[in-house]
Formats: structure tokens, C-alpha cells, sequence
């Protein structure tokens, strides 16, 4: 079910994108609440499951991944258990995404190194056939939604 979100609402998701750990009393000065009403709407938000969790974004190279791929799965069949069974159990495999189109799957994955990225597309060729992209850098890291309608900032 869609939310109905107003203006305070988008504003504070806004800043909860940027900065998870943001304090009540900082939030609440910048969207222009009470600390009180603004801690209200975050536990309103979180309960409609609009806000889903709260994350630390992590250095890949700093932890040891420094190989970042897109790999594209053709996927035939319908059994898709057991590549799920994979996806769980491979903690490199940042995020995937089931798509429409030639490719059934998209993933994001991480690697120590090219063989151990080898070794990978590997396990993920047995459900079917591999296309893998090396990144060379994150033009745009993920960024949440913005409120419909509004203007994106660079850099921001």
C-alpha cells in the first residue's frame, strides 16, 4: 500500500537518507517540527514500513573488496530456489534484482580479487548464462527516493 506523504514527511526522509544517525533534535531544526512531533513522524514512518532500516554505508576496498562487478543472469526455468539458496549464502553478492528482458537477474557483487570474482560468476553460471561488467567507479552511489516533482540536487 502507498503511504500518502506530506511535505514534512519527504523533508524527513530526506535527512534520514543522508544521515541515519541523526538526532531527533537536529532533524526536528531542520524540517521545522518539535523534536517530539518529529520523533512521531519517524515512528509513524517506520511503522507503515516506509522507513524499512537503518544502514552504515561500508568502503569496499577499505574491507578488502576492492573488484566491484554488475553480473547479468539468464536464468531459464522456473525454479529459482535453489539460485536464491546461493544468494544467501554468498555475503559477496551485494544485491540483486530480478528483472524483465533478455537478463532475469541483475547482481551487484563484490570481490577480494579477479580470481576470487572468477570463482563467482562461476557458482552463478550453473543457473544459466553470465554476462559480468567491472566497475570503474560509482558515478552516482544508491540514493533513497526524493518527493515526486522535486528538483534534484547535485551533491547533495
Amino acid at each position: 500500500m502507498t503511504e500518502s506523504l506530506d511535505a514534512t514527511d519527504w523533508a524527513i526522509l530526506a535527512e534520514v537518507q543522508r544521515d541515519g544517525r541523526i538526532a531527533y533534535t537536529e532533524l526536528a531544526r531542520r524540517v521545522n517540527l518539535s523534536a517530539s512531533a518529529t520523533k512521531e513522524r519517524v515512528r509513524r514512518l517506520e511503522a507503515a514500513e516506509v522507513i524499512t532500516g537503518y544502514r552504515a554505508e561500508v568502503d569496499l576496498e577499505r574491507t578488502g573488496y576492492p573488484v566491484l562487478a554488475v553480473v547479468r543472469l539468464k536464468y531459464p526455468g522456473t525454479r529459482h530456489e535453489p539460485l536464491h539458496r546461493l544468494l544467501e549464502e554468498r555475503s559477496e553478492i551485494l544485491e540483486c534484482l530480478r528483472t524483465t528482458g533478455d537478463d532475469c537477474y541483475v547482481l551487484k557483487v563484490a570481490a577480494t580479487s579477479m580470481a576470487h570474482l572468477e570463482e563467482l560468476v562461476d557458482a552463478l553460471a550453473r543457473f544459466g548464462s553470465t554476462t559480468t561488467s567491472l566497475v570503474f567507479s560509482r558515478t552516482l552511489p544508491f540514493r533513497g527516493p526524493r518527493e515526486p516533482g522535486s528538483p534534484t540536487r547535485l551533491g547533495g
